[in-house]
């Protein structure tokens, strides 16, 4: 089974590529707060598909709290003859947590919940 649940902040924006006229890709680094004594985080690369990616982009921004459900993927390539790999989260369902960072922070919690197809 690859299955992942993570919750936890967004360290970049959001980037948003059209691959064609209804392939979109959204990613972003998800910063996940580690339970230590050190207050380290671990961060992972998150990609999101079509309408989803959309929606990541329009209202997620650096510094907003989410959840994200979906499987690990394990990338290799050479970049100038050197071996490179990552291990990625792909998307299948995201929740929006807390609010909008242009709302304040008693404006109560804001929970909206996506579901995609996984690619």
């Amino acid at each position: 089974m690859n299955s992942v649940i993570l919750t936890g902040n967004l360290a970049t924006d959001v980037e948003l590529r059209e691959l064609s006229e209804e392939k979109r890709l959204a990613t972003f680094v998800l910063a996940v707060d580690r339970t230590s004594k050190d207050d380290t985080a671990d961060f992972f690369r998150v990609a999101v598909w079509d309408q989803q990616a959309q929606l990541c982009a329009d209202y997620l921004a650096k510094g907003r709290k989410i959840g994200v459900e979906g499987r690990l993927r394990h990338h290799t390539w050479e970049d100038g003859g050197e071996k490179r790999s990552r291990v990625e989260v792909v998307a299948r369902r995201i929740e929006f947590l807390g609010p909008r960072p242009d709302e304040s922070a008693h404006a109560g919690a804001e929970v909206v919940p996506f579901e995609a197809a996984v690619a």
